[in-house]
């Protein structure tokens, strides 16, 4: 696909040792410190904000213009180079929400004309945005099952440009494996563009699996506190570079404060995302074992339809599972009783979160059609939290009977 390739391996976060070659940083380290220009003596260890939509501006040059609408406010610009190196791509840019970067990574990719393939078990609200949206600006999009994988060749086009894929899914927690897809990609010089907003990248760095871009919605894991909207697109520099034009017109930077917050969520990724992992495997197993539950939703499972692709590509299996419950009258009972885990829409951050896709995102599909998606009556997605495992158990425990 060109601009929009897999980058060569970053160098500018690496230690260097005694013996001058430089060693990579951790991703735990590259979370703390990435991006972060060396300080002067009685500089400030946390980064203040700069909560200035104005920045003064060289007199007879338009060199170094600093306006936050164009992604460059010193805020964002740090939290854009470290989620770079997380990824292991040569730029990133930072929107305001999740649905921005990946309208505006989209964007980037096509023109009126080309055609996008998309897995059909994606977020709804990317679903609404490619079926009402897509069209008005002449982009055909095709919504395949990405499970089976001869499908991916059978519905290419001379016009396909992109295929889009979110892995683990929203809300089903399946696991799509990247290999297959990458290697169509790179035959047919398409780009593979991955939201991989569940599994963070110290759980998943896509392009180390072939992907070409990677999105995330900052306001989960990356930020990780319920308190900050935000949205990431990695990639070349080149396509970034698109990226932010997009960016620019459409109106999607963030606020100064935004990116701050974000930078100091990403501080804490490597530990919280350690204590999801933990916790969501020790609810999961507790969960499988019990009889008012008829079906566990968790890729460390070992009889998880993914667990094999799960294990072979990811770091960990995430904070994120779904339980079923016998119907929706039981799923409305155990909601009710619930005192630890909050009924509320959104996810990865440490309270522990829970809710009924009927509801949420997929309230525009029919009863039939949730069903077929699996996503029955009685279905609860589960954000684990940092609490402890055992009052987590404990509450789902006396929330069942």
């Amino acid at each position: 696909m060109g601009e929009a390739g897999v980058p060569p391996p970053r160098t500018r976060d690496s230690l260097v040792t005694d013996s001058n070659e430089p060693k990579p940083l951790s991703p735990a380290t590259i979370a703390i410190h990435g991006g972060t220009p060396h300080r002067d003596t009685d500089s400030p260890v946390v980064r203040p904000l700069f909560q200035s939509v104005n920045f003064i501006q060289e007199i007879g040059s338009a060199e170094g213009l600093r306006y936050p609408r164009y992604g460059n406010s010193p805020n964002a610009q740090v939290v854009q180079e470290r989620m770079a190196a997380l990824e292991g791509a040569e730029a990133a840019v930072l929107l305001s929400s999740g649905m921005g970067a990946i309208a505006c990574a989209l964007i980037a990719l096509l023109r009126p004309g080309d055609h996008l393939i998309c897995s059909a078990t994606v977020y709804g609200g990317v679903t609404a945005l490619l079926t009402k949206e897509f069209p008005t600006l002449g982009i055909d999009v095709t919504f395949i099952d990405p499970f089976e994988t001869r499908v991916w060749r059978r519905r290419l086009r001379k016009t396909t440009r992109a295929i889009f894929v979110e892995t683990p899914v929203n809300p089903t927690c399946r696991v799509l494996d990247l290999r297959p897809v990458s290697l169509l990609t790179k035959e047919q010089g398409i780009a593979l563009v991955v939201d991989s907003t569940f599994a963070s990248p110290i759980n998943l760095r896509p392009i180390e699996h072939g992907a070409d871009v990677v999105v995330h919605s900052a306001t989960k894991y990356l930020n990780g506190h319920h308190e900050g909207l935000g949205g990431v697109v990695c990639g070349t520099s080149s396509y970034v570079e698109e990226v932010r034009q997009k960016m620019m017109l459409w109106g999607q930077a963030p606020d100064p404060f935004a990116a701050w917050l974000l930078e100091r969520g990403l501080k804490t990724l490597d530990v919280r995302v350690a204590r999801h992992n933990e916790n969501a495997m020790a609810v999961a197993k507790w969960c499988s074992e019990q009889d008012g539950i008829r079906r566990v939703h968790y890729a460390g499972l070992p009889d998880h339809p993914d667990h094999a692709v799960a294990a072979s590509q990811m770091s960990g299996f995430g904070g994120m599972m779904a339980i079923e419950l016998p119907g929706a009258a039981a799923a409305e009972r155990f909601l009710s009783k619930l005192r630890i885990f909050r009924h509320a829409p959104s996810l990865g951050g440490v309270d522990s979160l829970v809710s009924e896709p009927r509801f949420t995102s997929h309230a525009h599909l029919s009863r039939d059609a949730r069903a077929k998606a699996g996503i029955p009556d009685g279905f609860l997605r589960l954000s684990i939290g940092i609490e402890s495992a055992k009052d987590l158990i404990r509450d789902i425990e006396q929330a069942l009977h």
